[in-house]
């Protein structure tokens, strides 16, 4: 009998033993790398499930990822997954056991091979990295929609095959939500970043633009019925520049000294306490500007911007994707708009309703990026990469295009 009763004891104390050590392990896998702030995008979603669902959608959201099947969209099927360098060297994109990765062959013998591990990007295209040890790497191959098919990734020598293109954290700032860099082990100056992995927060999470959420989603979790949202940034509670600096943090260049990490960035906070940035007066020259990533620069020397109170979100809802929707934009900009007149439709009945359904085509073209171009295999030529302009203004050649095309499909128009 005592013999059965200590026994009971023993099992007693071993399954309380079990469910602390259980919790506390999930405790601390639900742990936030950001710190005790932050509640994770996830908590977002019992409240939120609109927004959440469709955010999932976005660009943003889209800006980072473990790489699979879901977010890989370039072919591995036979003679769709070879970039030809030259008759010798090629990069064939292959599924093995453990993953997707990129083989490069030479005469046909393999010699390096690396696995897809990040995916950045996802909208108008994607650039792939590697882990090796605490080091990441971009693989040496690209996918861009536009011409379906595998590119050499941007800036890579066409001639021969690279997989040593180091990542840093700096480039996580613009594609993730956060990453640690981790402490030096010496203090060689030719030392490669080290990042943790295990801090890694990938995509745009709602935390990035609306700030640490623990504490808002502990106090609604408590008093439900409170509409007025407490312990968070909304936007509409931002002052304007406050909105344009929250979204110039990765919209408005790279070539800037940081002097800040950007992932220290909060809604509220002053872009130039971060990093060396142009005040938004419109002194900045937009053909010196590159379409790609830049686009605060480019708004902010737009009539548009500096005759009016717009921001960002008067033209974009980052919850919603809206990207191909040029309708629902160019309703937008009529908003502002309405008694606007083109002087060529004058004598054409209806082409002015019609003109009004695209905008954005002639008054914010997309225009060839200078520090983006692509290769597709076997070509030498490198391929524009396009991106939409965001210096509204009147673009003669493209208006001329417009009006050609009109004139095409009514040619009783004058």
């Amino acid at each position: 009998m005592k013999g059965k009763r200590t026994l009971l004891l023993l099992l007693f104390f071993l399954v309380s033993l079990v469910l602390i050590f259980s919790q506390c392990f999930n405790q601390d896998q639900q742990k936030d790398p950001r710190g005790q702030v932050y509640a994770g995008s996830a908590s977002c979603k019992k409240c939120h499930q609109d927004i959440y669902s469709s955010y999932l959608q976005t660009a943003h959201y889209q800006a980072s990822g473990l790489a699979s099947a879901r977010n890989i969209h370039g072919s591995f099927a036979k003679n769709s997954n070879v970039f030809q360098f030259n008759n010798l060297l090629k990069v064939v994109m292959e599924k093995r056991k453990g993953g997707f990765y990129q083989v490069a062959y030479k005469n046909n013998k393999e010699f390096e091979a690396h696995r897809f591990d990040i995916t950045f990007g996802g909208v108008k295209g994607e650039t792939y990295l590697y882990w090796k040890g605490n080091q990441v790497y971009q693989l040496p191959m690209s996918y861009f929609n536009a011409l379906h098919s595998w590119t050499n990734s941007p800036g890579y020598d066409s001639s021969t095959v690279d997989f040593n293109r180091v990542i840093t954290r700096r480039c996580f700032e613009c594609h993730s939500s956060y990453i640690e860099v981790l402490p030096q082990q010496s203090q060689s100056l030719q030392r490669v970043e080290e990042l943790d992995k295990k801090s890694m927060v990938l995509s745009i999470d709602c935390e990035r633009c609306h700030g640490p959420s623990a504490n808002h989603v502990s106090y609604h979790t408590e008093f439900p019925d409170e509409k007025i949202a407490r312990y968070i940034k909304t936007y509409n509670s931002l002052y304007r520049q406050q909105k344009i600096d929250m979204c110039a943090v990765c919209h408005s260049g790279n070539k800037e000294t940081m002097l800040i990490t950007a992932f220290a960035f909060k809604p509220g906070d002053t872009l130039a306490k971060f990093k060396e940035v142009e005040l938004y007066h419109g002194s900045t020259n937009p053909t010196k500007l590159d379409v790609h990533g830049n686009q605060t620069q480019l708004l902010a020397v737009s009539q548009c911007f500096i005759k009016s109170n717009m921001d960002c979100a008067t033209c974009h809802n980052s919850h919603n994707n809206e990207r191909v929707n040029l309708v629902l934009y160019s309703q937008r900009c009529i908003n502002c708009h309405k008694n606007s007149i083109h002087s060529f439709t004058k004598n054409t009945p209806g082409l002015n309703a019609v003109i009004k359904q695209n905008c954005i085509d002639c008054h914010m073209p997309a225009k060839p990026s200078g520090a983006i171009t692509v290769q597709t295999s076997g070509k030498k030529t490198a391929v524009p990469y396009l991106v939409r302009t965001h210096h509204i203004t009147i673009y003669p050649k493209e208006s001329e295009k417009i009006l050609a095309f009109l004139k095409d499909i009514n040619p009783n128009s004058n």
